[in-house]
């Protein structure tokens, strides 16, 4: 059975991504209160379509090393929402969150090398994150990573894919 096609419907990824950006920018639990208001803040302008005001409030909060404002920054510079398009930016974002833990970076980070988007085409890194992600991804997102992972799949010889498993297998937060 062949793998469902990435770009089959690009219109159908971007509303599941958008959907993804709002839960995450939405529903982040355990974070200290200022944290969390200046994501609530960050959500509220990205919600109204105020894109440079949601970068200028995850900006600070990214650099202060907050892994999900990193992932949802990274998705910013990555689509040119607020912020100048620009995939090294957005791949270093993604990178900083998804070595962190965040699987919607680590889908994102993967979707960037499946393509070659800010870092060098790599089918064996796309398919690490993208393991990982849905890995670590509530059930509503897992079946969604679960298919991109597949389509990059598709793309792949088993000796790949054999590698890429044992990249994700072996992988532990923190590292790269």
């Amino acid at each position: 059975m062949a793998a469902p096609c990435v770009n089959a419907a690009p219109g159908w990824r971007r509303v599941v991504v958008a959907a993804l950006v709002a839960l995450t920018l939405g529903a982040i639990p355990g974070l200290q209160p200022a944290r969390a208001d200046g994501l609530a803040r960050a959500n509220a302008a990205y919600a109204r379509g105020d894109y440079v005001r949601a970068v200028s409030l995850l900006t600070p909060l990214a650099l202060r090393g907050n892994a999900e404002a990193q992932a949802l920054l990274g998705y910013m510079y990555e689509h040119g929402f607020g912020a100048p398009q620009t995939y090294e930016a957005a791949a270093d974002l993604y990178t900083r969150a998804a070595i962190r833990g965040v699987p919607f970076a680590q889908s994102m980070l993967g979707l960037m090398y499946d393509k070659g988007h800010g870092v060098p085409q790599d089918f064996i890194q796309a398919y690490k994150w993208l393991n990982l992600a849905a890995a670590r991804a509530q059930h509503r997102e897992r079946d969604y990573y679960l298919r991109l992972r597949d389509a990059v799949a598709s793309k792949m010889s088993p000796d790949q894919i054999a590698v890429g498993q044992r990249l994700a297998l072996l992988w532990v937060p923190g590292s790269w």
